[in-house]
């Protein structure tokens, strides 16, 4: 086969694993948006307390400096604390990831996957409020979502560690 043959079968491949990836993409996100609960009563302060206060025992049980932002199933802030040494950029990093999380019903860290698979899923960096980043995870009680809480300070793993700690805690 000639060089003009190879590139011709590249090139073709290329169209086709983007296609794939196109599809799967869609795929992925209408199945996650068909499962995500529906909204329910925002969330109180005694509960985002609860969810702090788990979150943080988490994180101080590693050693860890994080802020933990609550807010309720309208995106709305109902509790935000920011532990002793964390960086000031992580409290609207940790209120990103919740709202993002409460906006779309999701995890924050599935744009992070998406965003990482490359090509077609960079699109959803232009999508206004969803957060990329693990660390925003949406609070459920009784199938309904509630809120959602957001952690930043360390790396986006154990922010996510420390997330679903808090909503454990609930």
């Amino acid at each position: 086969m000639n060089g003009d043959g190879l590139k011709k079968n590249e090139t073709a491949m290329k169209r086709l694993l983007t296609l794939i990836s196109v599809i799967l993409l869609t795929a992925t996100t209408t199945l996650l948006a068909q499962q995500a609960p529906p909204y329910g009563e925002p969330i109180n302060l005694a509960s985002a307390k609860k969810v702090v206060a788990a979150a943080q025992a988490k994180a101080k049980s590693n050693q860890w400096n994080v802020v933990v932002a609550v807010v309720d199933s309208g995106g709305h802030l109902v509790l935000l604390e920011r532990m002793d040494s964390t960086q000031y950029g992580s409290v609207e990093v940790a209120l990103q990831k919740a709202r993002s999380a409460s906006a779309f019903r999701r995890p924050s860290k599935v744009f992070q996957d998406i965003v990482g698979s490359g090509g077609d899923g960079l699109r959803i960096l232009a999508v206004t409020g969803a957060a990329p980043l693990d660390g925003g995870l949406p609070l459920i009680l009784n199938g309904k979502i509630i809120g959602a809480i957001g952690v930043s300070g360390v790396t986006g793993a154990q922010d996510g560690q420390i997330a679903q700690a808090g909503v454990d805690g609930l």
